[in-house]
């Protein structure tokens, strides 16, 4: 392990590779900031200018701009609610509210710093577990994967605040959206009324945008406009209030992180949501969760990032990538005419070792370059609105519009805004529709693979130890909270009858 440790410091640290993974995380963290570009289009579009290079260089400079774009994708969620990336959208829901009460820098900071806490961390796990966890994720058939998207589905019960029949409604909106398409594993095309655009579903990143800036933009217009930021530099730096509230759930989230992004194909996205729905169970502060609380930015970013690193597991020691982006680098081994698996620790030592010590320095790297800007990039708000709301259009219309390359997807991006407007308008919460949209095509797959698989039974996700496991705990985080709504409920009346009497 300490010589491997060597051998990768040695490989990483020439003049050649910094230099190379410096210029990858800032390219990717301006990739991220651009909303519907994200780390898979990022890295696809850079792939080719990276062939001439070492292939280490090439795979450090490729995964400089992986972790680079999650980052910038994160900073737009928080300053103007455009995500830049799938799995930053959680970010618009407490970092923006953080930002409309003068605490953008903070929540920023924040961002940067559990980013970096997840990474060394996750980073460690990787170095140490990378094998026996390639091994247990071997365990992972359609069966578990159903139960664990059952449990990503339970957190609808945290996102839906008080209202747990709007949430579960929009929850149901959301696995509708997604179904917009051919069907998995089949060839019949639903919801498409004859549209070829609509035969390949509706883009996720597109939908977002529109949700959250386009619908954030109709609703202040509606609402008159509000004024600029007025808070002083000092005002927007983190304090220590702040960071203790973070700690806590960064180390949560940097856990459950890494464990989803070790899954393949469960990617970053699903890790943000379980991270915030499990803030929203366990924090101390669990009624300010929505409302701008820090412990909202700090377990979704660092679930973020550990899943970032720990998709590399599948992707190095199998084979399997862990996620879109993961499935793209996994070409570029190819390219340069390496075959990711069990065998490469053993052939390519410097190279497997450099790739993930290099991560350390590219994370390290990040968080010199950004936590000192964060108050610097917070400045953005103090633009009056009348200036930034047409800026927040035209770079969703430009993102949209690099999606699909067609004007098409910018349409989406507009129905997609009127619909986050009413949905502010009356008071309908847009997490679970998300959470819907995530898992819908996850969930139709697993549920074709698991139905092929116990022969039309689906009974068969009970009949595994693992996969029971995870059904029960799911159906707990369900039934839990409704029961004890009514139990409540029914106390409180108790309470009042005898008053009367």
């Amino acid at each position: 392990m300490l010589d491997n440790l060597q051998l990768g410091f040695e490989t990483a640290v020439t003049p050649e590779n910094l230099l190379f993974c410096l210029l990858g995380v800032v390219l990717g963290t301006v990739i991220g900031v651009m909303p519907g570009l994200g780390s898979a289009t990022g890295v696809a579009i850079l792939l080719p200018v990276t062939l001439t290079l070492e292939p280490v260089t090439a795979l450090i400079m490729l995964a400089g701009i992986y972790y680079g774009s999650q980052y910038g994708a994160s900073t737009s969620s928080i300053l103007i609610s455009t995500p830049g990336d799938s799995s930053s959208v959680v970010l618009t829901l407490d970092g923006y509210q953080m930002a409309r009460k003068g605490r953008a820098g903070a929540a920023l900071a924040i961002s940067a710093l559990s980013s970096f806490v997840a990474a060394i961390l996750s980073l460690i796990g990787l170095m140490a577990l990378a094998q026996p966890i390639a091994d247990w994720a071997l365990n992972f058939g359609p069966p578990e994967n159903l139960a664990i998207i059952m449990l990503g589905l339970a957190t609808i019960v945290s996102f839906a605040g008080e209202n747990v029949l709007r949430g579960i409604t929009m929850a149901a909106v959301g696995l509708l959206i997604s179904m917009v398409g051919v069907a998995a594993g089949f060839s019949t095309a639903r919801f498409t009324f004859g549209s070829i655009n609509l035969l390949g579903g509706l883009s996720f990143v597109a939908v977002m945008i529109g949700i959250f800036a386009i619908g954030e933009v109709l609703h202040q217009i509606r609402r008159g406009g509000e004024a600029p930021i007025k808070a002083g530099f000092r005002d927007l730096l983190v304090t220590r209030k702040e960071l203790r509230r973070s700690a806590a759930p960064a180390l949560r989230g940097t856990g459950l992180g890494f464990l989803v992004g070790v899954l393949p194909g469960a990617g970053a996205t699903l890790a943000t949501f379980m991270s915030y729905g499990v803030e929203k169970q366990v924090s101390k502060h669990k009624d300010e969760i929505g409302k701008g609380a820090p412990e909202g930015v700090a377990g979704p970013e660092a679930a973020n990032n550990a899943a970032a690193n720990a998709s590399f597991i599948p992707t190095l020691a199998l084979g399997i990538p862990g996620s879109g982006t993961t499935a793209i680098l996994l070409g570029a081994f190819v390219i340069f005419g390496l075959q990711p698996g069990p065998l490469l620790f053993e052939q390519q030592p410097d190279l497997v070792w450099g790739l993930l010590v290099s991560f350390f320095f590219g994370n390290l790297i990040l968080l010199a370059l950004n936590l000192p800007l964060a108050p610097v990039f917070a400045q953005i708000l103090r633009i009056p609105y009348s200036y930034l709301y047409p800026m927040v259009i035209f770079v969703s219309m430009v993102g949209a519009f690099a999606l699909g390359n067609n004007t098409f997807t910018m349409w989406v991006v507009f129905v997609a805004g009127l619909l986050g407007y009413f949905m502010k308008r009356f008071n309908f919460p847009a997490a679970p529709l998300v959470l819907g949209l995530v898992l819908g095509p996850l969930l139709e797959r697993a549920l074709v693979q698991t139905s092929a698989m116990g022969d039309g039974n689906l009974f068969i996700v009970f009949q595994r130890p693992l996969s029971g496991t995870l059904m029960v705990v799911a159906l707990l985080a369900i039934s839990a909270p409704l029961i004890g709504s009514l139990l409540r409920r029914r106390t409180a009346r108790k309470e009042r009858t005898t008053i009367d009497a």
